[in-house]
C-alpha cells in the first residue's frame, strides 16, 4: 500500500465485508501518521456522513469509521470505494471544476465512497493532508505528525473506472524492462560521481514502501502487479532525483523526463486495477 487513500479504502473496504476488524483499519492509518483527523468540508457532506455541522473541530480517527459506515450504507455485497489517482491533464472520475478534484489533484489521490439510497445514488470524497510540525521548531521532525481527512459532498456517484488486471500486468513487464533499461543509462551516465548506487536507492524506496501491509485475502495476482508497480515507480523517483547531476544539459533532462512519464502512466493504471481487484475480493471472501 503506497498512499494513505489506499490503505483507507482496502481496509474499511474489508472491515465492512466482515472480513476485518475495526483495529485493522486504524492499524493501517497509523502506519501512516501517528494521529488522524477528519472533518466535512460542506454540510451536505456533514449530512450524509453524520460528522459535526457547522462546528469544524476535527473528529478524531475512531469518527471515521462510523462516518465511512454511514457513507457507505447500505451495504449490498460489493464495494463501495473506489481510490483515484489524479494528476494535472488527467482528472478520470472527478466532478470538474469542484474543491474535491482541485483538492485530490494537489493531493495527488483520493477516495470515493458511494451509497445507494432509495433516492438514489450518492457518493462523498475522501482526500488526506499531511500536517508536519513548524520546521522552524527545534524538535522539528521531517516525519508527519497528523493526516487530515476533509470529506467532500458529490452532486453524483462516479463510475468507477474498470482497469484489467490482466492487461494492466502485461503493460507493466513493459514498464518493468523500459525502467531497468533508464535505470542502466543513468547508472554510466553517473560512473565516477560522488553519489550512492542508484539500485541501492531504488531498495530504499521499496523498503519504506512495504511497511504497509495488504489484507490476508488480496489475490496474489493483485499483490504481484503492486510490487511490480511499486518498482518501477522507485526506479521513476531515484532518476528524477539523480538527472539533474548525471545529465549534461537542461534539453538531455527533459528528454530522460520525458521517457520516463509514460511509466507513470502504467503504474498509476496498474495500481489501480489491483486495488480494484482487491476491493472486489474482500466480498467474495
Amino acid at each position: 500500500m503506497w498512499c494513505p487513500s489506499v490503505s483507507l479504502a482496502v481496509w474499511s473496504n474489508a472491515w465492512l465485508a466482515g472480513v476485518a476488524a475495526p483495529d485493522d483499519v486504524l492499524d493501517a492509518l497509523s502506519a501512516w501518521a501517528p494521529r488522524h483527523s477528519v472533518t466535512a468540508y460542506d454540510s451536505a457532506a456533514a449530512s450524509s456522513t453524520g460528522l459535526p455541522w457547522p462546528d469544524l473541530t476535527d473528529a478524531g480517527v475512531v469518527s471515521l469509521l462510523p462516518t465511512l459506515r454511514t457513507a457507505a450504507a447500505p451495504a449490498t455485497g460489493e464495494t463501495a470505494f473506489s481510490v483515484a489517482l489524479p494528476v494535472p491533464g488527467d482528472v478520470r472520475g472527478l466532478a470538474a471544476g469542484t474543491q474535491f478534484q482541485a483538492d485530490a489533484v494537489a493531493a495527488g489521490e483520493a477516495v470515493i465512497v458511494r451509497s445507494r439510497s432509495a433516492s438514489g445514488s450518492q457518493a462523498v470524497g475522501l482526500v488526506p493532508d499531511f500536517v508536519y510540525t513548524d520546521d522552524d521548531d527545534p524538535d522539528y521532525d521531517p516525519e508527519p505528525s497528523a493526516l487530515s481527512w476533509t470529506v467532500y459532498s458529490l452532486a453524483s456517484a462516479p463510475v468507477a473506472e474498470h482497469v484489467d488486471l490482466g492487461q494492466a500486468e502485461y503493460d507493466l513487464r513493459a514498464a518493468v524492462r523500459s525502467a531497468a533499461d533508464a535505470m542502466g543509462t543513468l547508472r554510466a551516465e553517473l560512473r565516477g560521481a560522488d553519489i550512492d548506487d542508484p539500485r541501492g536507492m531504488v531498495e530504499q524506496v521499496l523498503e519504506a514502501s512495504r511497511l504497509h501491509r495488504a489484507p490476508d485475502y488480496a489475490p496474489e495476482r493483485a499483490l504481484r502487479v503492486l510490487e511490480n508497480a511499486a518498482h518501477v515507480d522507485a526506479i521513476i523517483t531515484v532518476s528524477a532525483g539523480l538527472m539533474p547531476i548525471g545529465l549534461q544539459s537542461s534539453s538531455e533532462v527533459q528528454m530522460a523526463s520525458d521517457a520516463l512519464r509514460p511509466l507513470a502512466d502504467v503504474v498509476r493504471s496498474a495500481r489501480l486495477a489491483a486495488v480494484g481487484a482487491i476491493l472486489q475480493a474482500a466480498w467474495r471472501s
